[in-house]
């Protein structure tokens, strides 16, 4: 109470008059607003510094979450490529060879004289390329019973290397049925082959 009559009788033109205790609460208000303001200056420099970094952190932080999960799609993009190559691998090895060709086609002949079929045209035709492999078409005519027919086909599709019986026609002759078809097998190219093909593609490209 009598520091509140004090302050109400001072001088505000008179300070060395004023009461001890009215010095001592004017000086200690005096020395925090002083100490304030410095520290609002002197920090607000280290203010937006600090608030720069805090941005900065945050665009590292989302950076690496956008590297990680770069890293992670990419382990799975690693693992289905091998995957695709070794599912490639597998069905390149179900495809002759240039050499293996004459082999496979004796396979198909012993597959038909096996069931007892007459064959009564084996044709192969010329190549198709596409790509890096070499499509070979052939075409049959083979006569015999309508199950012989059908263990043939099952024959076919169970030889190791892949071959398609395609524009399959079957009509009655006789005692028997004869089958027209195109049997279709398909063969990688060679080293040499795929050079010579590359150096043609150059070779029209230039013109």
């Amino acid at each position: 109470m009598k520091l509140l009559e004090d302050l109400k009788s001072i001088d505000p033109k008179n300070p060395g008059g004023w009461p001890w205790p009215v010095k001592l609460v004017m000086f200690a208000a005096m020395f925090v607003g002083v100490v304030f303001a410095g520290a609002v200056f002197d920090w607000q420099d280290q203010w937006e510094s600090l608030g720069r970094v805090k941005q900065e952190e945050e665009k590292l932080k989302e950076t690496f979450l956008d590297k990680k999960k770069q890293a992670i799609n990419l382990d799975i993009i690693k693992k289905q490529l091998t995957e695709t190559q070794q599912s490639f691998g597998a069905l390149l090895k179900q495809l002759p060879s240039k050499s293996e060709m004459d082999a496979l086609l004796t396979d198909i002949n012993q597959a038909g004289l096996g069931r007892g079929l007459q064959f009564e045209l084996f044709k192969p035709g010329a190549e198709v390329v596409t790509g890096v492999f070499a499509e070979q078409p052939i075409t049959i005519k083979v006569a015999g019973a309508y199950d012989d027919l059908g263990k043939f086909a099952s024959d076919i599709s169970q030889l190791p290397r892949i071959v398609t019986l395609n524009n399959i026609s079957i009509s009655p002759v006789s005692a028997q049925l004869v089958m027209d078809a195109t049997a279709k097998t398909y063969r990688y190219l060679d080293e040499e082959e795929l050079a010579s093909q590359k150096k043609t593609v150059k070779a029209g490209a230039k013109k």
